[in-house]
């Protein structure tokens, strides 16, 4: 079966994007999404992104596989590419905003003239049970509690962007044995549906640098939706301000969370690869 795809990136975070909107079920299976995610014997990708019909008066709906075959709720860096891949559809009919249905609820992208795209993330949750997480009791938040990983106890804040995260504040991100801790966070007993896992070096109160382990991922270059729960949490802890630049691997995303309003707005790019057609 032959499927013509787009790759795309958000900061390095890569994915394969599919035009599905003639199905409200993607046209491949998690195991196949796994094979094209493959590096070596792929075409390489971080996860599969399916542009399906839209559901509920908005326009479009966003389904993800990661390179595992899991399937998260939402994808910060996916659904920008998601956005600029819709654009690149419809041609002359694209609009500058959609509404995108995703499982983690309605997501806002906006295609910004200068090739930025600026997204409305919503409000992050933060009671253990939205999470979810056992490291607090379920209506309670989970701000600076410890956690036991790699026989270290680790200082971290848990935030729901949609999906699942655990933020710890370090010295020194790049000392980090990402690939040695980061599965032991994330397949934790505390984090029933596994979790996200980020570490942040401050270097000032509007900038912080950021390493991620991503649930069903692993090393990526960058995570959209940790680096607002990095955000929130660094608040939350009086670590940082309500917006804050969040350098990532990949590069640079701009965070802010809305006093008011209490939402979380991402900026960053996402850039078309190219395009092609594989045989399944």
């Amino acid at each position: 079966m032959p499927i013509e795809f787009a790759k795309y990136h958000g900061l390095g975070n890569d994915f394969i994007l599919i035009d599905n909107r003639h199905s409200s079920e993607p046209v491949i299976t998690p195991e196949q999404a796994v094979d094209l995610c493959d590096r070596h014997f792929g075409i390489g990708a971080d996860g599969v992104i399916f542009a399906l019909p839209g559901q509920n008066g908005t326009d479009y709906t966003m389904r993800i596989f990661n390179s595992d075959g899991s399937e998260p709720e939402m994808c910060g860096n996916g659904i920008r590419c998601l956005a600029k891949f819709i654009a690149d559809l419809e041609g002359e009919k694209a609009k500058t905003d959609y509404r995108i249905h995703t499982l983690a609820g309605v997501i806002s992208p906006e295609l910004r003239s200068d090739g930025q795209v600026k997204v409305d993330m919503g409000v992050p949750r933060l009671l253990a049970a939205e999470i979810p997480t056992t490291l607090a009791a379920a209506d309670a938040k989970a701000i600076d509690v410890p956690i036991e990983v790699a026989g270290k106890s680790w200082s971290v804040t848990c935030v729901s962007m949609g999906n699942p995260h655990c933020i710890t504040f370090v010295e020194d991100v790049a000392a980090v044995a990402l690939e040695t801790v980061g599965p032991l966070f994330e397949h934790h007993p505390a984090f029933p549906q596994r979790t996200n896992t980020e570490f942040i070096q401050v270097i000032r109160r509007d900038y912080v640098k950021m390493r991620v382990w991503e649930r069903g991922a692993g090393v990526t270059l960058a995570c959209g939706t940790g680096a607002c729960a990095a955000v929130v949490a660094g608040v939350l802890v009086g670590k940082c301000d309500r917006t804050t630049a969040v350098e990532l691997p990949g590069g640079v995303l701009e965070i802010e969370w809305a006093e008011v309003s209490g939402r979380i707005y991402m900026t960053g790019p996402a850039q078309r690869v190219f395009t092609g057609c594989i045989s399944l």
